[in-house]
């Protein structure tokens, strides 16, 4: 064979491999597609199984939670993390006001924050957390402490009436009179205190911030395994409340007054931090008040229920009405007696008068008829004091 048959002989061969090659190609394409085909159909298969039917129930439990939160448990002042393997301990700082101090100041707080930063031996963490100032529980708070001071301006009002009504010496009269006006003007402070905080609370744009600082404890550098947990948790607070302490130590050179937070305090921190938006309506201690965290509730009975409604709202109403008698009688007491003493004044006043008047015509009607009308003058304003005296009596 020539050289040119030889080379078609190879062209054909080489048109078949590549033939074959494609139509490999194919088949392989063809396969990967029905593959992929019936592991899709085998996934929705199983998927379709493992989904629960309208009558199955899906059980949560608390690992799962504990894994979502992050944290195990407070205890003693402490968050626990990691099924005891991390212990937390969290310190409360109060900000200082940096733009307004002077530069000696800004200096003496800077060395004192590098002198912290160069002590410390250990890792830290900084957390802010931003608020919104609720003043729920202040208006609480001021609303408690004004009852107990109306109660207490009512019974001075009753003590006042009951000295003034037996006749105590002026001096004693006096003393029971200025503390019923030391009482009311302390009650009626009381309300606009009451009354500026209530418009302060319609801000909701109100925010504060809070600055802690975290130290952990990890137990890795000792044997778990011939400890107990409690033993571990008593070494961890020991570490971490050494390590806090001088923290508050070191801050305490800058100007920045810090506190350990207690286990109420660390839930409080941890529910505004889980519960952002709710935390502006149902603080932590509502939620507790309300039992949030219990899984069924028992309500009283609704008529026992209202019958304490209705003696409390009895209570209130019957003291409302016995301090305003009280302040009614009381006021017009005051009245009519200021009413006495003006009227006993200007019997005084026309007195004075009528003998100045006698004396400039003393010469004109003689000295014996001006002597003798200024003592008649004189009986009439006796006479006058006595009248008064027996009203009052």
């Amino acid at each position: 064979m020539n050289n040119d048959e030889i080379t078609n002989l190879l062209t054909i061969v080489l048109i078949i491999m590549i033939v074959i090659l494609f139509i490999l190609a194919i088949i392989f394409v063809i396969l990967k597609v029905k593959t992929s085909n019936s592991n899709k159909k085998k996934e929705q298969k199983i998927e379709t199984s493992e989904m629960p039917k309208k009558n199955d129930t899906i059980n949560y439990n608390k690992q799962s939670i504990f894994s979502f939160m992050e944290f195990d448990k407070i205890e003693d002042n402490m968050i626990v993390r990691k099924n005891g393997n991390k212990f937390l301990m969290v310190i409360e700082c109060q900000g200082v006001n940096y733009d307004l101090m002077s530069g000696l100041e800004k200096n003496s707080v800077e060395q004192g924050f590098l002198q912290f930063l160069n002590t410390l031996r250990y890792p830290i963490q900084i957390y802010v957390q931003t608020r919104t100032v609720n003043l729920e529980s202040a208006l609480i708070n001021y609303k408690d402490r004004v009852r107990e001071i109306k109660d207490r301006l009512a019974k001075k009002q009753m003590e006042y009436a009951r000295k003034e009504g037996l006749g105590y010496n002026k001096e004693e009269i006096d003393k029971s009179k200025l503390e019923v006006t030391r009482e009311r003007n302390l009650y009626e402070y009381g309300i606009d205190i009451i009354n500026s905080t209530e418009r302060m609370s319609l801000n909701k744009n109100i925010l504060r911030k809070h600055y802690y600082v975290i130290i952990d404890y990890v137990p890795e550098d000792i044997n778990t395994n011939n400890y107990a947990k409690e033993e571990i948790s008593n070494m961890a607070f020991s570490e971490l409340y050494t390590k806090a302490q001088s923290v508050i130590s070191a801050l305490g050179v800058c100007g920045v007054n810090g506190k350990i937070l207690d286990s109420n305090e660390l839930a409080e921190l941890l529910y505004i931090a889980y519960n952002r938006d709710e935390s502006e309506i149902y603080d932590l201690e509502k939620a507790i008040n309300a039992e949030y965290d219990e899984l069924y509730l028992t309500a009283p009975d609704v008529l026992d229920k209202r019958i304490k409604e209705l003696n409390r709202r009895i209570e209130e109403e019957a003291r409302v009405r016995a301090n305003e008698a009280i302040i009614e009688v009381m006021d017009d007491r005051e009245n009519a007696k200021k009413v006495r003493e003006k009227e006993a004044e200007m019997d005084e006043l026309i007195n004075q008068m009528a003998q100045f008047i006698i004396e400039e015509n003393e010469q004109l009607v003689g000295a014996d008829i001006a002597e003798e009308a200024k003592e008649k003058v004189r009986k009439t304003k006796t006479r006058r004091k006595k009248e008064v005296k027996n009203e009052e009596e």
